[in-house]
């Protein structure tokens, strides 16, 4: 059971796919779309909602969250700062030194494979007991 799911309500899966449906958009197609994708990178990942509706997809610690918004869809790396980003996915969050942000905007296609590696290596960086580029 993920760990944000009650006995009484409905799990987190649920719970994204309830806020996908929701959005009824491009939002809500691109929400849908990037998670097919991180769940095709790690099948491990496991889905929790928190902070008051926010999906969140972990593996050793929070890979990424997916926020949406009026123009853009959000997927924030937790540490995002230590991942290479050879495609240059990351367009958001640049400032800091932890989180990384990619905003999706309407029409725009998501790199399928330039994000499943973002994925891949946010696990490998959460499983190496936080090793990796600083």
């Amino acid at each position: 059971m993920d760990k944000s799911a009650t006995s009484e309500g409905p799990s987190p899966s649920e719970l994204i796919d309830g806020r996908i449906a929701e959005l009824a958009d491009w939002r809500g197609e691109t929400l849908a779309r990037a998670r097919a994708l991180i769940r095709e990178a790690d099948p491990q990942v496991v889905e929790t909602w928190k902070w008051r509706g926010v999906p969140v997809w972990e593996h050793g610690g929070i890979v990424c969250t997916g926020e949406t918004y009026k123009a853009v869809v959000k997927l924030t790396f937790a540490k995002g700062a230590r991942l290479d980003d050879p495609k240059g996915l990351f367009n958001s969050s640049l400032e800091g030194d932890t989180r990384r942000a990619i905003d999706i905007r309407e029409g725009e296609a998501i790199d399928a494979e330039a994000l499943k590696a973002l994925v891949r290596a946010a696990v490998v960086l959460n499983t190496a007991g936080g090793r990796g580029k600083r």
